[in-house]
């Protein structure tokens, strides 16, 4: 499935080099740290994604804990833990646009001011006249912004990210990528769970109404790091030859390019988030009821951080896999496994839900939890960000992005709604076990088609995607000399000229 799909006019990788082109964006006279820094800078925000998303699982059951009539008998507790899907659609999708038609820079910069903005305003929410109403719903509204910010992080600072590191050494590119990407949004779920035991035992459990607003309100102090960085950057080279925001998109041959291969990789995602967002909320609940009514409430939150820590050994052990094996296999052979686990998981659930395997129950849960972050978690953006062209690249990763957003908002109402049902009704088996076979099945299904339908990705897939693009561009006549910044670039080596003699 290399090819695209009803493009009967496709140039081949040989036709394609045949096209005026410049030199690889690896021929720069760069130092090692100048082509590192802003693979650092642009994906280690999604640290903030994954720490605002994992936080307000603990942040709702502190909730629920303070106002058990307001809170946890309201559609409050379900709008506050899903609202931030639905703003990071939004700024998926409208970063997107920016980042190809205007900025990655500059795109990732605003997005950055907006995350740290709404963190503040989210730790403060306050109902006016002290209206406990009020207050979620002022909670929800900064909770939606929040998420415009974080949906600014994919296009623009993943895409960023993906373009800088084809300037990195050959064999190591997926693995810088993911190390900037989904191992800071698993780092940031890690950190999101070590962050509510520790403010607990520190303010007590008679001081929850401090304890969760501490614990959002920590959550703006890493985007407001990288802020001087992101300042700092320039635009990625691959952009700055192959934009098309200064010359007219050819939508008509964009989407016959890409419809189906954008299709495929938006399915994956879908899939994945559907199951990982939806079981990283609902593990606190999980382990809470769990437990048992008797348990204090930073033991759950301390087995909810030893279960998160399952994401690092899957995330970082799946880096080096997408280089080793390719982003295709690694990511389908991770989620097969990762179905098999689940199905396990649900067989045995009778037994594992009980406090006294609550240890079993961790480490099977962990290993699920891993194998999905070393398949589709660590490679889903990486497809993604290397099976478009440069010019449409945000717009491109924005939509696949953007519907894994949806699944992770349809995913939270579903499951946890489901959960909730059965667990209200005294069927607590089924209420554990039906979760891990609706995302088990789902496993199978993206395992089959990333296997079989997505393209094979290399190391220099990224040159050679434009490369193909401009071919075909030229051949239906479009005017690609107009494509690109007109900026000179540093110190290329031409050498399609060079081998010509020119």
């Amino acid at each position: 499935m290399d090819k695209h799909l009803g493009v009967a006019d496709e140039p081949t990788p040989e036709t394609a080099i045949d096209q005026p082109r410049r030199g690889s964006i690896v021929d720069t006279d760069k130092t090692q740290w100048d082509r590192l820094w802003p693979v650092i800078a642009c994906g280690a925000g999604l640290f903030s994604d994954g720490y605002l998303n994992g936080v307000i699982g603990s942040v709702s059951t502190m909730l629920a804990t303070i106002y058990p009539d307001q809170y946890a008998r309201s559609p409050a507790q379900s709008n506050v833990s899903a609202i931030t899907f639905a703003g990071t659609v939004v700024g998926q999708l409208f970063f997107g646009w920016t980042s190809d038609h205007w900025s990655r820079k500059w795109s990732l910069f605003i997005s950055t001011i907006i995350v740290i903005l709404f963190a503040i305003l989210g730790c403060a929410s306050y109902g006016a006249g002290g209206s406990v109403p009020g207050l979620f719903a002022a909670l929800t509204a900064y909770r939606f912004f929040l998420g415009i910010g974080i949906g600014g992080e994919y296009p623009a600072g993943s895409v960023a990210c993906a373009e800088s590191t084809g300037e990195l050494k050959s064999g190591t590119r997926n693995r810088w990528f993911v190390l900037f990407t989904n191992v800071q949004i698993d780092f940031g779920f890690v950190v999101a769970a070590i962050v509510p035991m520790i403010v607990v035992l520190a303010t007590g459990e008679n001081h929850l109404r401090a304890a969760w607003r501490i614990c959002l309100g920590l959550g703006f102090l890493p985007p407001l790091s990288l802020l001087w960085l992101r300042y700092k950057l320039k635009e990625p080279e691959s952009f700055k030859r192959g934009t098309m925001s200064k010359t007219k998109t050819p939508w008509g041959l964009v989407i016959k390019f890409y419809w189906y291969r954008l299709l495929i990789v938006s399915t994956i995602w879908f899939i994945y988030d559907f199951s990982s967002y939806s079981f990283g909320l609902l593990s606190s609940q999980l382990l809470t009821n769990l437990l048992g009514t008797n348990s204090k409430l930073w033991v759950s939150f301390g087995w909810n951080t030893l279960l998160n820590l399952f994401y690092m050994p899957g995330c970082i052990f799946g880096s080096f896999l997408s280089d080793w094996i390719g982003p295709r296999n690694a990511l389908g052979y991770s989620v097969l496994l990762q179905a098999v686990v689940g199905f396990i998981m649900a067989g045995t659930y009778s037994y594992l839900a009980r406090p006294e395997y609550v240890g079993a129950f961790v480490v099977v849960y962990g290993v699920f939890i891993a194998l999905g972050e070393c398949g589709p978690g660590d490679n889903i953006g990486l497809v993604a960000s290397k099976t478009s062209a440069t010019a449409i690249r945000g717009q491109y990763y924005g939509i696949a992005a953007a519907t894994g957003k949806i699944g992770a908002f349809v995913g939270s109402k579903v499951l946890i709604l489901m959960y909730d049902n059965y667990y209200n009704a005294g069927e607590t088996v089924k209420a554990g076990q039906y979760p891990f076979l609706i995302s088990s099945a789902l496993c199978v299904v993206s395992g089959l088609l990333a296997l079989f339908l997505l393209p094979h990705i290399g190391q220099d897939t990224i040159d050679e995607e434009d490369a193909k693009f401009k071919a075909y561009l030229g051949a239906n006549g479009y005017d690609v000399s107009k494509m690109g910044l007109g900026e000179s670039t540093e110190n290329i080596v031409e050498k399609a000229d060079v081998k010509e003699g020119l």
